[in-house]
């Protein structure tokens, strides 16, 4: 009897112990997959020292169980920012404060006005939207001579394609000339952004100015059939851009001026997965059919998911407060702790239900004088309400700090000429 008993003791703890085996974190590699048939056992396993768990999301967790998202590890590599950028914010960022009164920031010149925010700083989430609002790690001028908008259904897969223009160039904090400013300093950005294929939309687009201060941004359209300009009116940065899934408010996943959001709320500060150095072509303009976009996975449904690899960051976690007649309720940002930009947005309806993600994927290009910026290879705006997507893929053609440009030649001109070319 004493026998029978001790081999059931000994059975149970071998099994308890070959039950704690199996609980026991394996280390992940890179080129290792995340995806919906793996997702439960991978939570406990580890990449780079930190749980899969941990680095992971909600949203990201329930994109993969029920949207089809995966994600292919790749080791985290040391982003090297510019060293016109760095040197600005080393000369400048101790002339900066906050007025928490009215919101605003002063002092400013250039580079990043407050490269030391801790969790425990003042008006800490302000103070990050003000890094990104000024300090843009793209130098003095974003060329995007083309880039595509991709319509994506969740069931038709790619409908159609736009081929587009960006270009934004920035009158204040100008970086490795004799002075940070061009012109009287009100302005902060000029901006063209418009259409170029196919030809019933040639031309349509928004030549935006940006003010160094709370006032609404002054924005003209292109009105194809009446060959005229229209001004429009100030909330223009809460429409939508064109047919898309888009609203000017999101691009690069946040472009409203600081003041324009009522209130921000710092979330804390975390480790999560993210496409930090995109390695995926962005737009092969060589192929043809899906092989011409591979940075999308356009051969499984949903057909709007990223092909990419994604690594670990550290990012702030910061929830933006729309104005009430913004569609939006709040966004809930992911901004790398280095250098002020998003990578991921979480937006919310006005009735605080999940409507749309963001997922940016960035990369860094040498800029046309030898210094280094970073660019969005992607952008992917997806509205699991309207299961649609919008997703931005850059050319290989992008450029930053173009020589021979000035705030002069980003101009309405411009636009009025993009649609009888």
């Amino acid at each position: 009897m004493k026998t029978m008993t001790s081999i059931k003791r000994l059975t149970l703890a071998i099994g308890l112990l070959a039950s704690a085996g199996s609980l026991v974190a394996a280390e992940l590699s890179p080129g290792d997959v995340i995806n919906a048939g793996n997702l439960s056992e991978q939570l406990n396993n580890t990449f780079e020292g930190d749980s899969i768990d941990s680095l992971l999301t909600d949203l990201q967790k329930r994109l993969i169980r029920e949207e089809g998202l995966q994600i292919t590890l790749k080791a985290s590599e040391e982003i090297q920012l510019g060293s016109d950028y760095l040197a600005a914010t080393e000369q400048y960022s101790d002339q900066a404060t906050f007025n928490p009164e009215t919101r605003m920031m002063e002092g400013w010149k250039a580079g990043m006005p407050f490269p030391d925010v801790t969790e425990d700083t003042p008006n800490a989430a302000e103070k990050l939207i003000w890094n990104h609002h000024v300090a843009q790690p793209t130098k003095n001028f974003q060329d995007y001579p083309e880039f595509a908008y991709l319509f994506i259904d969740d069931e038709r897969g790619l409908e159609r394609t736009q081929e587009w223009v960006l270009r934004r160039y920035y009158m204040k904090g100008r970086l490795g000339e004799e002075s940070t400013v061009e012109g009287d300093g009100d302005i902060l950005w000029k901006q063209l952004l418009y259409a170029t294929y196919p030809n019933d939309i040639r031309g349509l687009g928004l030549f935006t100015v940006r003010y160094d201060s709370p006032k609404l941004d002054d924005s003209w359209a292109y009105l194809k059939s009446v060959r005229r300009t229209r001004r429009l009116s100030g909330g223009t940065w809460m429409d939508p851009i064109g047919g898309t899934d888009q609203l000017n408010d999101d691009i690069e996943i946040f472009n409203a001026h600081p003041t324009w959001y009522p209130e921000y709320k710092l979330l804390g500060k975390r480790k999560i997965l993210v496409v930090a150095n995109s390695q995926a072509t962005s737009w092969d303009q060589d192929a043809s059919g899906n092989a011409e976009y591979p940075i999308v996975d356009l051969e499984n449904a949903p057909y709007w998911n990223p092909s990419d690899q994604w690594e670990p960051r550290e990012v702030w976690v910061i929830e933006a407060v729309a104005p009430p007649e913004h569609p939006y309720s709040k966004k809930v940002m992911y901004m790398d702790t280095k250098f002020p930009r998003f990578y991921m947005a979480d937006v919310y309806d006005r009735k605080g239900e999940f409507w749309k993600w963001m997922n940016y994927n960035l990369k860094t290009i040498e800029t046309e004088d030898g210094d280094r910026g970073i660019v969005s290879n992607a952008g992917f705006t997806i509205d699991y309400q309207r299961r649609h997507a919008t997703i931005f893929v850059l050319a290989a053609n992008a450029k930053l700090n173009t020589e021979g440009t000035d705030g002069d030649s980003i101009s309405l001109r411009e636009l009025e000429q993009a649609a009888v070319r």
